[in-house]
């Protein structure tokens, strides 16, 4: 399948853009994930551009898109209220860019976190569910869910792919918060994946096999939810 990929210009209140990329497959697109970062690696690592990628052959356009400190070059995360601005514009571009077409967000680490808080706070306009690449529930060594008190609030469903290593979000913890979530969560777990989804040589596996698995769920898990509502 042709991929296509077309650099973007997301504005911003106050005059201000942001950097974004725009993957999406020759043929219509089932739908367009927008994609945020991690907190420390931008658009551009390999990592999300692999995902992004795999989604698009998939027959799922996929935005990604640089908050404001990863475009100023900064290692330090914007504020919530940055963030979610950033998001609910990336969320505008991608329709803009996407007419017609349902849109479902959320991002890896960080960038997913700061997409639900949008979301719980003010529903993400034309969004048809979150996808979280790795939800951070918990600083490494501190177990806790009060990260994840605000999906309460989130009324669209939510997928959550986790790592059985991820030292971010103790396994016991996910599962039972995705069950506290009720019918709104599915929680796909990747088995001897970290928080990067970085698998051991000995688990057999790579870690491109294991990019793939993402983007089979991730997409999979798109088109049901469409097929479903």
């Amino acid at each position: 399948m042709t991929l296509r990929t077309t650099s973007l210009s997301i504005p911003l209140a106050g005059g201000t853009t942001l950097p974004g990329l725009l993957d999406k497959p020759a043929a219509a697109a089932a739908a367009c994930y927008v994609f945020a970062h991690g907190a420390g690696a931008g658009m551009d690592h390999p990592f999300m551009a692999a995902i992004a990628r795999g989604l698009a052959q998939r027959g799922i356009a996929a935005l990604r898109f640089q908050f404001p400190y990863m475009a100023q070059g900064s290692r330090r995360p914007d504020s919530p209220k940055v963030a979610q601005g950033s998001v609910r514009a990336a969320v505008r571009e991608a329709e803009k860019n996407m007419p017609g077409v349902p849109l479902f967000a959320g991002g890896k680490s960080y960038g997913g976190r700061m997409t639900s808080q949008a979301q719980a706070a003010e529903p993400l306009a034309g969004v048809h569910g979150l996808v979280f690449v790795g939800f951070p529930l918990h600083p490494a060594g501190k177990p806790s869910t009060d990260r994840a008190d605000h999906l309460a609030d989130v009324r669209v469903p939510m997928l959550f792919l986790q790592g059985t290593r991820d030292a971010l979000a103790d396994l016991g913890l996910i599962r039972d918060m995705t069950v506290r979530l009720g019918r709104r969560a599915t929680l796909h777990i990747v088995e001897g994946g970290d928080h990067s989804f970085h698998v051991l040589a000995r688990s057999g596996r790579t870690d491109d096999e294991v990019r793939d698995e993402l983007a089979d769920t991730m997409a999979g898990w798109m088109k049901s939810t469409l097929a479903a509502s």
